[in-house]
């Protein structure tokens, strides 16, 4: 499902230096894996992240996903192979404040042209207990809910790979646990890849394998108990 071969991702300072913020990353995930990329601040686990999603180029090294080569594809082609393919979540939501729960898990739907975009759209948001909500804005809802709607958006698609960047980063503890139990039922209902990135070890344990990242470099792979 997913191949990063030896990423490397360097950005140029302000004083024209070269800043290596991934250095020689490779991996493999197959369908239905659930992987956790943890590491301190700054050891590049969000560019990692973006590069495998195709939100960003890597300076050297190759990504394939869903068996479509990213590297050789333009920003318009990416974006189609993100819409089709990939879910997000975010720790800051990134919901939009104007819309309503129910048009902001529409609006991806919409873009795919989906004729049952309100019904898709409606059927999620009653999967993660939002029912009730439908018609709420993004100020009217708790954070919990909030993330909620951003994982009914995410699975709406039905993505082949979830991406979920620290997911309860923005959450206290009770909804912490909620949020991350609902991320992993429906990962393993729809069969979804999880690709899952977070400073909480505890969290990185439910999935099958690890990779621990320091200073942009792989300092371990291993599986866990979930495996």
């Amino acid at each position: 499902m997913l191949t990063a071969a030896h990423l490397t991702k360097q950005y140029r300072s302000a004083n024209g230096q070269s800043l290596t913020v991934l250095d020689n990353v490779s991996f493999e995930l197959a369908a239905g894996d659930t992987f956790a990329i943890v590491g301190p601040s700054g050891s590049g686990k969000t560019t990692l992240l973006g590069l495998c999603a195709g939100l960003d180029r890597a300076t050297s090294g190759s990504i394939s996903l869903n068996n479509i080569q990213l590297d050789d594809l333009s920003e318009d082609e990416r974006a189609e192979v993100r819409n089709r393919y990939v879910g997000f979540v975010f720790q800051n939501f990134q919901l939009i404040p104007t819309l309503t729960a129910l048009e902001n898990v529409m609006v991806p739907l919409e873009l795919r042209g989906d004729p049952d975009a309100e019904t898709t759209a409606r059927h999620w948001l009653e999967k993660v207990g939002l029912g009730s909500r439908l018609d709420h804005y993004p100020a009217q809802l708790s954070g919990g809910e909030q993330q909620r709607v951003c994982i009914a958006r995410a699975f709406s698609n039905s993505p082949k790979i979830l991406f979920a960047d620290e997911p309860t980063g923005n959450l206290d503890a009770d909804n912490a646990a909620g949020i991350v139990d609902l991320i992993f039922d429906l990962n393993r209902t729809a069969g979804t890849t999880l690709v899952l990135v977070t400073h909480d070890l505890e969290l990185a344990k439910r999935t099958k394998r690890i990779l621990k990242l320091k200073g942009g470099k792989i300092e371990s792979v291993a599986e866990t108990k979930a495996a």
